[in-house]
């Protein structure tokens, strides 16, 4: 008998997208998958971390999780959910709500767990999948993201962190083979970067300089499927079995392209030929996103060429990011301008962002040799990138402001004035 699961990821319930909620997109995606698991009936599904967007998300964001669990476990009662902690979650928020999960048929890992005599604690990192008739078809492998202090130093195989990861998967799919029958599956989930994933804007790093991404000569043949969370792009690493099902929803402006989906898969332990097969279930986008760019005049034109039509709800309406080209600082009402192209009552104007242009192509081979001291614009400008904040025409506005005054004033003050 085949297991049948659906993988998703990333959910990052909460999240604020430049200070604007996406709860009516995660809403509708979570709508969209209950009727997915409603027609499906898969034996799992398999959430493979990032569930929050924050470690110590809102109320909004948990109620809307725990309804889903609960709209889900009616539609699929013999359905089990099992879910894991990523970079982004509290390991320890979602096991401390096991009690409720129980109820739902859920069931939550969020961190590594030790036995009293410093092994692992496989009974609650290896977990059955059952049939309808509680029959057991697969065992899943939960793996919450790796942080070292939490898998470091505990014996003589977890003296660093590349030891521990390699002694905590090796031991871990080494039990569970021991588990398994030739009737049942073996799958995988993860948390993890791995070697090859291609990245996003929005994904956070962990370790400077890629450290952090893991070999996948870490699952064995044996295995087979890896569900892994982390990076938002869907895409397999190396093989067709390890697999990303990437973020429901884009979560930056990076992910505009990409087909946002989850991934139904089916595994047939007792045959040789098309032992696993996938599908890809397209997740329909419920708020489009806009990115326009050029020089300042192309930018308004394609302002002004956008769909029209009003959309009376503020939290339904599309985004849009302008980034214009130009070799001169922006008008005083440049925002106004903006506003004013865009179709009434349809867009959220989320960020301008002026991208500076040279005037003569060998400008920028000149100013690597300008051994002038910095200008206070290019101080301030350089601070504010290395603070990580994005550029503002309004904050720049304002520090021009300030500094006229302060040169006015300086300028008195030389003059007795």
């Amino acid at each position: 008998m085949a297991v049948h699961f659906l993988h998703t990821s990333d959910w990052h319930l909460g999240q604020l997208f430049y200070n604007y909620s996406r709860h009516y997109e995660h809403e509708q995606f979570l709508a969209w998958l209950l009727k997915q698991i409603k027609q499906k009936q898969p034996h799992a599904l398999l959430i493979a971390g990032d569930i929050f967007d924050v470690i110590n998300p809102s109320s909004q964001a948990q109620k809307q999780l725990y309804q889903f669990l609960a709209d889900a476990h009616a539609l699929a009662p013999h359905m089990q959910t099992l879910m894991i902690a990523g970079n982004h979650d509290s390991g320890y928020r979602i096991e401390q709500v096991e009690p409720l999960l129980e109820k739902f048929n859920t069931k939550a890992v969020g961190i590594i767990h030790w036995n009293a005599d410093k092994t692992l604690n496989t009974e609650r990192l290896i977990l059955p999948i059952y049939d309808a008739s509680e029959k057991i078809v697969a065992w899943c492998v939960a793996l919450p993201f790796l942080r070292p202090a939490e898998i470091t130093g505990f014996n003589e195989h977890t003296s660093d962190n590349q030891s521990a990861i390699e002694y905590v998967h090796q031991s871990l799919i080494a039990e569970a083979q021991r588990r398994k029958t030739p009737e049942q599956a073996l799958i995988v989930m993860s948390h993890a970067h791995m070697q090859g994933g291609e990245e996003s804007d929005s994904e956070r790093r962990i370790v400077i300089g890629n450290q952090e991404a893991l070999p996948t000569d870490l699952f064995t043949d044996a295995i087979d499927y890896v569900a892994l969370g982390h990076l938002h792009k869907p895409q397999k690493v190396q093989h067709a079995h390890i697999r990303y099902s990437g973020s429901p929803i884009p979560l930056s402006f990076s992910e505009i392209n990409y087909q946002h989906q989850v991934i139904e898969a089916w595994i047939h332990p007792t045959l040789n030929e098309q032992r696993f097969r996938y599908e890809v279930l397209a997740i329909p986008r419920s708020i489009q996103l806009h990115r326009i760019s050029g020089e300042l005049e192309q930018v308004m034109q394609q302002l002004k060429a956008l769909p029209q039509g009003e959309i009376n709800d503020s939290e339904q309406r599309e985004y849009v990011d302008v980034e214009y080209h130009s070799t001169t600082p922006p008008p005083l009402d440049l925002r106004q301008q903006i506003e004013l192209a865009l179709p009434a009552n349809r867009y959220r104007l989320l960020r301008i962002c002026r991208k500076h242009t040279s005037q003569h192509a060998d400008d920028a081979q000149h100013s690597k040799i300008d051994l002038a001291p910095p200008t206070p614009e290019q101080l301030f400008s350089t601070l504010w990138d290395k603070m990580g904040f994005e550029h503002d025409d309004v904050v720049e506005h304002d520090f021009l402001t300030l500094l006229h005054d302060a040169e006015q004033l300086q300028q008195q003050q030389k003059t007795g004035l």
